[in-house]
């Protein structure tokens, strides 16, 4: 009896998972489900939950992976509006956006759309690339390269095209990396050496013409220092001229006074310093010590 009863308890829950699979899909957070009817598109279901649904093969479920997938081709040749050929390697990252598309143009193969994407993502390269110089890819002034426009542009290019005709949204692009043929490496070395040398001659210049002027603001500089002492001199001269023809005159006037000052001067010059002399008295200016070269009474 309870053998029984435990088969038919086993059964039962059989039959009800048996028809939850049946009657009910579930959608996971990383998923993305598309419900076809006999065939035709019924509806999308992006949001993650448990839905109910028509049994096998009244209606089949597509389920889809929604998570960003990275997609890469290698170095391929593009010509530059100047004509220059590089080699560039693009990568993007690309998740379905509409299923209903994705679905009906490639039943689902992500392989088949990634060799879709292949040739959408050249054309974007080579159309966007082409109206560039190569001296916005590489140069010797970092401030003249353009990288982020032309991954932007070239994004914007790509993403109507690959969501009105793949269903899918091409959330990023960029570039990886970036060559040169063997054949053009030379041609391109030798023109940045040109324009390092011309950087070189630049920046001499430069240099030359900063010495310029600053020998030029040096030499102005000094002529005025020497203009202002000059004038100084002159003032200074001037005042020593008007003070010795001072007592020039007056020594003209009195010449015993002149001869006692200088005397007194010269002996005063003499003894400052402690030494020993042996002379005769009556050399000048000595002769003042015995009072023979005093100043005349009316002048004491």
């Amino acid at each position: 009896m309870k053998r029984n009863r435990l088969t038919l308890i086993t059964g039962i829950a059989v039959v009800v998972i048996f028809s939850m699979m049946l009657f009910f899909f579930q959608v996971r957070q990383t998923e993305v489900a598309v419900v076809t009817t006999l065939g035709s598109y019924s509806g999308s279901k992006s949001r993650p939950g448990l839905y109910a649904r028509l049994p096998w093969p009244i209606q089949n479920i597509h389920r889809f992976d929604n998570r960003i997938r990275n997609f890469e081709k290698k170095y391929e040749q593009t010509t530059t509006r100047d004509g220059r050929i590089l080699l560039v390697d693009v990568f993007l990252g690309w998740r379905i956006a509409d299923p209903k598309v994705f679905l009906e143009r490639f039943g689902g193969d992500v392989i088949a759309c990634e060799q879709n994407l292949e040739g959408l993502m050249r054309d974007a390269k080579n159309g966007v690339l082409g109206q560039h110089p190569m001296a916005d890819l590489i140069s010797t002034d970092a401030k003249a390269l353009k990288f982020d426009q032309i991954e932007q542009e070239m994004l914007t290019t790509i993403q109507p095209r690959a969501k009105a005709n793949y269903g899918i949204e091409v959330d990023f692009l960029g570039i990886k990396q970036i060559g040169l043929p063997e054949s053009i490496t030379a041609k391109v070395f030798e023109r940045m050496k040109a324009e390092r040398e011309q950087l070189v001659k630049q920046f001499k210049g430069d240099g030359d013409a900063e010495a310029i002027r600053i020998r030029s603001d040096a030499d102005r500089e000094r002529e005025r220092i020497l203009a202002e002492a000059g004038a100084q001199a002159t003032v200074i001269q001037g005042q020593a001229d008007a003070e010795a023809a001072k007592t020039l005159k007056t020594f003209q006037q009195n010449p015993e006074l002149a001869i006692f000052l200088l005397k007194l001067k010269a002996l005063e010059e003499a003894l400052k310093d402690r030494a020993t002399v042996i002379l005769d008295p009556r050399t000048p200016p000595f002769d003042l010590l015995r009072g023979e070269g005093q100043l005349p009474a009316d002048h004491h």
